[in-house]
């Protein structure tokens, strides 16, 4: 298996093309023998051997020049792709690999929520602070309280300190 871009010898090349070519002219070769035996004996049997013959002609000379023009369409895909990854690998800090670990990843998710949800708690302390009553007075207390965990949760993530479990409760929005 050659790899992708790599050219193949000229000699491959001429010997695709002479078989291609070998193939259409023995189809019309038959075509034609088809339609000579069909003229001489003039019955209805050698007519359908001769369109039977044309109809597969036409199937070769459709596979034949489609294939060509398709290999000819990737030939020029992979040299553009082959000539654009060339630039790009001359260009500087192109040859840096970046490198995605999903662990890591995943806590800068989970880590994003936690600030997520101490700005939306500290939303709701600067709506109920001001707030008269016992109600206000709660919102602001499960809102701090949520804000605590979040943040031990979100530090323990970071880096556990004890090596403890995470805070665990209810929070109540």
């Amino acid at each position: 298996m050659e790899p992708i871009g790599m050219a193949r010898p000229a000699s491959d090349k001429k010997i695709t093309l002479k078989a291609s070519t070998l193939s259409l002219a023995v189809m019309v070769t038959v075509f034609l023998v088809a339609v000579v035996f069909a003229a001489n004996q003039n019955d209805v049997i050698g007519w359908i051997v001769a369109v039977i013959s044309f109809a597969w002609l036409l199937l070769a000379a459709f596979l034949v020049f489609g294939l060509r023009r398709g290999a000819r369409k990737v030939s020029s895909h992979l040299k553009n792709a082959s000539a654009s990854m060339a630039a790009r690998a001359q260009q500087p800090g192109a040859s840096e690999t970046v490198v995605v670990d999903e662990g890591t990843r995943t806590r800068d998710l989970k880590l994003d929520h936690s600030f997520k949800i101490v700005q939306v708690q500290a939303g709701v302390i600067k709506e109920h602070l001001d707030t008269p009553g016992d109600e206000a007075r709660g919102m602001v207390d499960r809102a701090l309280e949520t804000i605590e965990i979040t943040a031990h949760n979100a530090r323990d993530m970071m880096k556990p300190s004890d090596g403890s479990a995470p805070l665990s409760g209810e929070v109540i929005d």
